[in-house]
């Protein structure tokens, strides 16, 4: 079955539960100082991937939503760079980013997998 609209999108509600523990992270973990800088990045990262999933998925050709997807995977690959970063400037300790670390892996996955499948479709027609 194919989705009707992004919410039914499995790979957008996990984007989105992405985003809301980037978003506690960030007001718990962060000192100070970094909660309107890198924290500001990083939920702008985070919330890049459910919005970049809902645009691809809302344009009208198969080769638009692969954009978005690449775009979506990039913004993982960015937020997975400043959570190793908080780790690297003692913000926070690998165990605390790892479920979310676990979240990003297995988004990257999907989108992988959902990738593959539309360049078999669009190499099929």
């Amino acid at each position: 079955m194919t989705a009707k609209t992004h919410r039914e999108l499995k790979i957008w509600q996990d984007s989105r539960i992405l985003v809301k523990a980037i978003y506690i992270f960030t007001r718990h973990s962060l000192p100070p100082e970094e909660k309107y800088e890198l924290g500001r990045q990083m939920r702008r990262a985070a919330v890049s991937v459910p919005s970049n999933i809902a645009e691809g998925y809302a344009r009208e050709t198969t080769k638009d939503y692969l954009h978005f997807l690449v775009m979506a995977r990039g913004s993982l690959a960015e937020l997975e760079t400043q959570l190793l970063l908080c780790c690297d400037l003692d913000y926070a300790t690998e165990e605390e980013v790892y479920l979310i670390l676990e979240q990003i892996t297995s988004i990257q996955r999907v989108i992988n997998a959902t990738r593959a499948t539309l360049k078999r479709k669009l190499a099929d027609a």
